[in-house]
């Protein structure tokens, strides 16, 4: 059985179609990959999934056989469904250590007190942010901090499934390389991940199966090596260069 289901998964906003009759499954342990040029619709796939901030408006999404669909998105969290975001979130006045504790509270199963703070901590650690940047105000941090602690949060939250939205945005090439590894390593924990990105090497370097939108539809889905070639995908989302190029 898959871990994510999707079948006619639509979200309209007035006339228009963000995402339009999507299907597709995810299986438990893949990296899956979703690609496809701006306003494909992408991010709302990912709203609609999480119910973060919205549900669908037609279709079935099911994690792990239950129908998620009608749920809110912490009843979502709490089946072990988390999420990530293009920008950088955090609550900037709070310490890098409160972010990743009001994550290890907000999703997974009820903890204690001394439960969370530990699930914290150890997903701070694993990201690379250790004790030294605990006291640390989010704010204060560089980009690829502020994405290690955005990936530390969801981390606590101890998911089954992780969706990433563009984690190489606004990353220079050593910290896309880092980035790559540690995605890596959080597969390694036995976690799904569906994976957005713009930076072709990062998704194929890390994607078992690869789903291509556009306009809201799904262009191509498959092998990735076999999608980035199809012709359609290279006149939708590369334009004329070779997907090699």
């Amino acid at each position: 059985m898959a871990l994510l289901e999707l079948d006619g998964v639509s979200k309209a906003f007035g006339s228009l179609k963000a995402v339009d009759g999507v299907s597709f499954q995810v299986q438990a342990g893949e990296i899956f990959g979703v690609a496809g040029p701006n306003g494909s619709g992408k991010s709302t796939l990912f709203n609609v999934i999480t119910g973060i901030p919205f549900g669908p408006d037609k279709g079935r999404i099911r994690f792990d056989g239950t129908d998620i669909h009608r749920k809110s998105g912490n009843d979502i969290a709490r089946l072990g469904l988390a999420r990530t975001f293009q920008r950088e979130t955090s609550f900037d006045g709070l310490t890098v250590f409160e972010n990743a504790v009001i994550g290890a509270g907000y999703g997974g199963p009820a903890r204690k007190s001394v439960a969370v703070r530990e699930a914290a901590a150890e997903a701070l650690e694993f990201v690379g942010l250790g004790p030294a940047q605990f006291g640390r105000l989010a704010g204060e941090l560089s980009v690829f901090d502020r994405k290690c602690l955005m990936l530390a949060t969801a981390i606590a939250m101890e998911p089954r499934m992780l969706l990433l939205d563009e984690p190489a945005s606004s990353l220079t090439k050593p910290e896309i390389e880092t980035s790559i590894g540690l995605i890596r390593r959080i597969a390694g924990r036995g976690i799904t991940i569906v994976l957005i990105e713009h930076v072709l090497t990062f998704l194929m370097s890390l994607s078992q199966h690869l789903l291509v939108l556009n306009q809201g539809t799904v262009l191509a889905a498959g092998d990735p090596k076999t999608v980035i070639s199809d012709p359609r995908v290279v006149e939708a989302y590369l334009g004329t260069r070779r997907p090699d190029a």
